[in-house]
């Protein structure tokens, strides 16, 4: 393993990455990635070179908080308006080396020694742990060899802060740092592992975090690790990486070299002072140096915040500042050695402020967030934001704040301990008014970025009471509000657990659903659930009977994306009846729509079919468009599952009425998408192809990659049935890519599942049986019944053509069984045609004659010619083999006149060759 640990508090750095939300739109339209049964079940992010986040601040917030064969692709809100996914990147993610380090060549040499002698040996690099104080440097010293050692370690370099020892804050969970390493090493947020088992989730997020980074040669540095066992699953499983951790504590582990980072010699402690101060050398006296470096205990975070003292006052003398620490260090005799003289700098500095900068730094130590900009600082401290920079500006200048890219600063810990100290003389009441204010900043940005990422038409979380007084930063486009959105995630949910934890339960009820809508986008799901949870607790407690009903059905939604079905119907059912009870009638609409959702994922079609009823007809009486439009597709989708093909054109052809009638692009092709399942299943493959293409082309404008690999599954099938095999499996093995790109189990399985079919097609029955039983497990593994029916349907042809007949009549059999269960007609009577294939040329044409009239009575009730054709070939068939009467020949020819109207080339030729073998 390539390890080196350096343990070690040093001065608190952000990593910055480039990341993205994929927010992809489902055919329920609400924003959301999608639960695992429906499409992405992992969770969520791709890169976006435009957009900086901190990673550090990310994982600080996070350690506290199956359609048919022919489905109608995932179920996702058209306000999930997508951006493009991008590759991995080469992250060169390192914070800013120290214009002023101070010498620390002997450990320097020994690292670059060791490190070199491994990678030159072909060794696995040694763990290395470097022991030290706050504030000696530790964190420095790992930039600054990460940055010295950055050109061994091609494959990028990486920085995350563990928030080990940061007051306030627990430190980040293992689980919750390897989401967040592995979407800014460009793993898509929906192939991050979720799941309720804490233990399992994070074995799985490791592993996949190892593979990610198997044969690579990167840096990483864990900063203010809390212990060896937050550490150890993050840890890469080559060779080929350098991992530094920094930690106050010492971190035992069974291959270490102990690197000690310890207090400057007073000599170079006297040099870090005389180059920060900008006095020369010869006009400062050197006892009076060493007496000051040695007040400050020769830690380069004292010496710095000292020299910054008399650099700011020219009048000063050496001596002068040589009175004022002293007076300050009598004031702190109750600390402990080590930290008395670096508190002594701070007293010294702090004292040195302005009155108001002074009340700016103290509000920084009620700030709940990790890092922080002026837009934030300046509701903070009450002042504007030109006031708010210029503070910010000016405690960096006074070293009291560490500045990070994008204008955004942070406390080092002890500055952290020492700004609340101060801020708790003024009592719980400023605490309390403090936290308000900055979360009232916060409802007015979250108001302004949903404008960007809430659907037109949808009713989204209002701004405070007082929004247009609060300065917000510019947010003109989807892509500035998702990218501030990612910046401050982690503000806005420390801000919502330091609310709860006040008792400020109305402040976070509209917090939670102010963000709603972006992790329904963006995700990690559980958090989402965390957070919701929190808001149904909290409406509890004020018996706001609305905002429970809200915040449960944020959370039915959350759950059902997770493949949590029972608990999101438990959720929205109770959401219902909140609604219910109050008098809202749009949210019971809603929540309706969306229990409806997940009787129709769970295969309960009646209970589908009466939820979207009752939910349109309030959409209806509403005169909420978009609701009844979104209602009728789901609706539609319902008939088309239960084969009531009529009723599924009639329904969606009134939505996609609607959608055009809104300019709703996403609702649009969903609806164009799910008409062409409908045309194709009904052999009008023409209109098919069409619907599908018209789909295609707004998902392409729309930059939706998922959506348009759903659209090239389509078309396949339809070209598959139109003997077009070549074109077929073209567009499967476009979509295959798409999905496996974007980690899209539920698409990539129908990917699999078509491609099988084609291989059976064309002659290659051993590979389609390994993938069709790849695609079967996959549908097992997320639930999707209407997929293992189909895998099931498939593999009971492909089986008989290499013989295996007892397990072909099986998977047959249980496909029926699911397909029975389902309501699914359409494709019970495919499955029994192809059972009675299997049994016609087995030599028992009685039985093989008795399942295509099953098949031919579900064809003919339901409309399907094609189905209807192939049943009246099998009957033909059989009847031939029997007695070669004129019936057999009239249904063959009723067969081929069906097939000649579909344009199913393939099978015409078959059935000619057979009229004129017989007649010869």
């Amino acid at each position: 393993m390539a390890i080196a640990v350096v343990a070690g508090g040093g001065a608190v750095t952000t990593m910055l990455v480039g990341l993205v939300t994929n927010a992809v739109s489902e055919q329920s339209r609400w924003p959301s990635w999608f639960g695992w049964m429906q499409r992405h079940p992992w969770l969520a992010f791709v890169m976006l070179g435009a957009v900086l986040v901190g990673l550090t601040v990310l994982l600080a917030a996070l350690s506290d908080v199956g359609t048919p064969e022919n489905g109608p692709g995932p179920f996702v809100r058209p306000d999930d308006e997508s951006g493009p996914p991008g590759a991995a990147l080469v992250l060169r993610a390192l914070p800013r080396d120290a214009a002023a380090f101070v010498d620390r060549s002997a450990e320097l040499e020994r690292l670059t020694r060791l490190v070199g002698a491994s990678q030159e040996s072909g060794e696995a690099l040694p763990v290395h742990v470097i022991d030290g104080m706050p504030g000696v440097g530790k964190t420095t010293f790992a930039v600054h060899a990460a940055h010295l050692l950055s050109a061994r370690f091609p494959d990028g370099q990486l920085f995350v802060n563990l928030n080990g020892h940061t007051t306030g804050r627990s430190p980040v969970r293992a689980t919750e740092a390897l989401a967040s390493l592995l979407a800014a090493t460009g793993v898509p947020t929906q192939q991050i592992p979720v799941g309720d088992d804490v233990g399992a989730v994070t074995e799985a997020r490791a592993a996949m975090w190892r593979s990610r980074l198997a044969g690579k040669s990167a840096l990483l540095i864990l900063d203010n690790a809390a212990s060896y066992r937050q550490l150890e699953p993050l840890l890469p499983g080559g060779g080929g990486c350098l991992v530094l951790v920094t930690s106050r504590k010492r971190l035992a582990a069974n291959e270490e070299v102990v690197l000690a980072v310890e207090a400057l010699p007073p000599q170079h402690a006297g040099d870090l002072f005389v180059r920060l101060s900008g006095r020369p050398a010869d006009t400062l006296d050197r006892a009076v140096l060493d007496e000051l470096v040695g007040l400050a205990g020769n830690l380069p975070l004292g010496v710095s915040l000292l020299a910054a003292r008399l650099r700011h006052h020219p009048s000063w003398s050496a001596e002068d500042l040589r009175e004022r620490l002293l007076q300050a260090r009598d004031r702190l005799g109750e600390l402990r050695a080590g930290e008395r003289e670096v508190a002594a700098t701070f007293g010294l500095s702090y004292a040195d402020l302005p009155a108001e900068r002074q009340r700016f730094f103290r509000r920084l130590g009620f700030y709940p967030g990790t890092d922080i900009d002026a837009y934030a600082g300046a509701a903070l401290a009450s002042v504007s934001v030109a006031e708010a920079r210029c503070c910010l500006d000016a405690l960096y200048d006074d070293h009291l704040i560490d500045e990070h890219p994008g204008s955004r600063y942070r406390l080092h810990d002890l500055l952290r301990d020492y700004a609340r100290g101060l801020a708790d003389e003024g009592g719980h009441m400023e605490h309390v008014q403090t936290v308000q204010r900055v979360c009232n900043y916060y409802l007015a940005a979250l108001a302004a970025a949903n404008t960007h990422i809430v659907r037109s038409g949808a009713v989204a979380p209002p701004p405070p009471d007082d929004a247009l007084q609060v300065e917000t930063p510019p947010m003109e486009s989807r892509t500035a509000a998702l990218g501030w959105l990612e910046n401050e995630r982690p503000n806005v949910l420390t801000c919502i657990r330091r609310a709860n934890s006040l008792a400020l339960h109305d402040v976070v009820i509209r917090l939670a659903a102010a963000m709603a809508p972006f992790l329904r986008q963006a995700g990690p799901w559980d958090q989402a659930v965390g957070l919701h949870r929190t808001a149904a607790e909290a409406a509890r407690h004020t018996g706001d009977g609305c905002a429970l009903a809200g915040a449960l059905a944020e959370l039915g939604v959350v759950r059902r994306f997770m493949a949590a079905y029972p608990e999101a119907a438990e959720a929205l059912n109770e959401a219902v009846e909140q609604y219910d009870a109050v008098g809202d009638r749009r949210g019971k609409a809603d929540a309706l729509n969306q229990v409806g959702i997940v009787w129709y994922l769970t295969a309960d079609n009646e209970a589908a079919a009466q939820a979207q009823t009752e939910a349109l007809a309030l959409y209806r009486e509403l005169g909420d468009r978009l609701g009844q439009a979104n209602a009728l597709a789901d609706l539609g989708m319902v008939r088309r599952q239960t084969s009531r093909f009529d009723a599924a054109v009639e329904a969606q052809s009134e939505a996609l009425s609607i959608y055009r009638e809104l300019d709703d692009r996403y609702g649009e092709a969903n609806s164009l998408r799910d008409l062409g399942v409908v045309h194709c299943l009904v052999g009008e493959y023409d209109l098919a192809d069409q619907r599908h293409s018209e789909a295609f082309d707004i998902y392409r404008a729309l930059d939706d990659r998922t959506h348009q690999a759903y659209a090239l599954n389509e078309l396949g099938v339809v070209r598959r049935a139109t003997g077009d095999l070549a074109g077929a499996r073209e567009a499967h093995a476009q979509a295959l890519e798409y999905y496996t790109e974007l980690g899209e189990r539920f698409g990539r399985a129908n990917s699999v599942r078509h491609l099988g079919v084609l291989d059976r097609m064309s002659g290659n029955a051993a590979n389609a049986i390994r993938l069709l039983d790849e695609a079967l497990e996959a549908y097992q593994e997320l639930g999707s019944r209407g997929g293992e029916a189909a895998s099931l349907g498939e593999l009971g042809v492909a089986r008989g053509v290499v013989g295996e007949r007892g397990g072909a009549a099986a998977a047959f059999q249980r496909s029926l069984e699911i397909l029975c269960e389902l309501g699914d007609r359409c494709s019970q009577a495919e499955v029994l045609n192809h059972w009675g294939t299997l049994l016609r040329t087995s030599g028992d044409p009685a039985a093989a004659r008795g399942r295509f009239e099953s098949a031919l009575s579900l064809a003919r009730d339901i409309r399907s010619p094609l189905e209807e054709a192939r049943a009246l070939e099998g009957v033909g068939r059989c009847d031939w083999i029997a007695n070669g009467s004129s019936q057999a020949e009239e249904r063959l020819r009723e067969a081929l006149r069906i097939y000649r109207q579909l344009g199913a080339s393939s099978a015409v030729g078959e059935v000619e060759r057979l009229l004129v073998s017989q007649a010869g």
